[in-house]
């Protein structure tokens, strides 16, 4: 069953957290480039969570925003 994502934002450190589970100690982190960071599975290097860094700023800008990340995306529930 695939996991909801959460969405969770830090005012204080201006990081947004994207999860499909909660972090955990094991997790790996790989620098994705443009200040996000994915947090990795340690045994299938699946992407588990993401944090937006300076979140807040990127809001402001004209350009698009994008993730380097690819996703398949369905309604939760079954639907």
């Amino acid at each position: 069953m695939a996991e909801k994502l959460t969405f969770q934002y830090d005012r204080d450190a201006d990081i947004l957290y994207i999860n499909k589970l909660d972090p955990y100690p094991e997790q790996e982190s790989e620098e994705l480039g443009d200040e996000v960071v994915a947090r990795l599975n340690p045994s299938t290097g699946e992407v588990e969570s993401v944090e937006v860094l300076f979140f807040s700023t990127r809001l402001l800008r004209q350009d698009l925003f994008e993730l380097p990340i690819s996703a398949e995306m369905h309604l939760a529930g079954g639907r």
